[in-house]
């Protein structure tokens, strides 16, 4: 089994789509000569030219615009936006015209767009490129929305959401870009993108968790194990729509759940997640379920600061420790 980086499985994504669907092109700020912000483009520009592979200017609701109309038109347009905040700036483009034009329509307009955008924090660039918005789009009908946190998920979740015939947003933590991690050459085979995964098996707690957080989650379940606490990890992946039925299996089994999100707590997608598990798994529970969030504020710059304002290994273990320990 070859061993990537994951921005080295993003790049493979990339081309492997490229490759195969003439109508494919990518699109976005530094993604041609510069080769991306996060290097996941780097080469690509050379061996499918500037058709193909589009730099675009520093305008967000330019570029997904035309990225959407391109989609109408027949294109299967991949649009990268250099990090969620910046999104922010192209979010008419998205919510008003992407996630709507089939319903608006009556069906008759479908927009097979896919926009991928870094998010998170952890490498103390400040606030305005750091937050982790993705409930804000996992809100919208219209819209799909999925999270790779492995290096797997980021090589083949790209052809799934280019199959889709409606937009999907693919949310890449910007830790993850130098993770490295085998990856089965048949893992593509049968790949299902929409569905929760089992990352680690456990009984005594369920660790729900999506994107960069799971690697956290999986430190913490290592630290909980050596005190003889067998905690399930259980990744989301597709955010909507939300696989709320592998979470609630684990849930039964169990009978307790922290869920963890490096979003902020408030309105935010730890509350959907658990708001499921009680008015579907209530009585399953021993104890009320704990949600472990990033702090209320902007995420800071100061690394001591931005370190205390994320959900941290720390966090969780003290957080399963009060349910387990109760």
């Amino acid at each position: 089994m070859p061993r990537l980086t994951y921005r080295e499985a993003v790049r493979a994504a990339l081309r492997e789509a490229l490759a195969t669907d003439e109508r494919v092109f990518l699109m976005g700020e530094d993604v041609g000569r510069y080769g991306g912000a996060y290097a996941c483009s780097k080469g690509l520009a050379a061996e499918f030219g500037e058709e193909r592979i589009r730099d675009a200017p520093l305008s967000e609701a330019a570029f997904v615009g035309a990225g959407i109309g391109a989609a109408v038109a027949g294109l299967r347009p991949i649009v990268e936006v250099m990090t969620v905040n910046f999104s922010l700036l192209a979010l008419d483009q998205i919510v008003n015209n992407a996630a709507l034009l089939r319903h608006m329509s009556g069906g008759q307009v479908g927009v097979p767009l896919v926009i991928r955008m870094a998010t998170g924090a952890g490498r103390q660039v400040a606030a305005q490129h750091s937050h982790s918005l993705e409930v804000w789009y996992a809100h919208v009908p219209g819209l799909k929305v999925l999270a790779p946190a492995t290096v797997t998920d980021a090589r083949f979740m790209l052809a799934a959401a280019l199959a889709d015939p409606d937009p999907v947003i693919l949310f890449e933590h910007a830790l993850s870009y130098p993770v490295e991690d085998e990856v089965a050459d048949d893992a593509g085979r049968e790949f299902d993108a929409w569905h929760a995964a089992v990352r680690r098996e456990g009984r005594d707690v369920s660790l729900v968790t999506s994107g960069g957080s799971l690697a956290r989650c999986l430190t913490a379940a290592n630290t909980l194990a050596a005190e003889g606490i067998a905690a399930e990890v259980i990744d989301l992946r597709a955010l909507r729509p939300l696989d709320l039925d592998t979470v609630l299996e684990s849930v039964a089994k169990t009978r307790r759940a922290v869920v963890v999100d490096e979003g902020w707590k408030t309105c935010g997608l730890a509350a959907e997640v658990v708001a499921g598990i009680a008015e579907h798994a209530f009585y399953d529970l021993e104890a009320p379920v704990v949600r472990v969030c990033s702090a209320e504020v902007p995420i800071p710059y100061a690394q001591h600061l931005e370190a205390a304002a994320l959900p941290g290994p720390e966090r969780i273990v003290a957080a399963v420790r009060s349910l387990v320990r109760a």
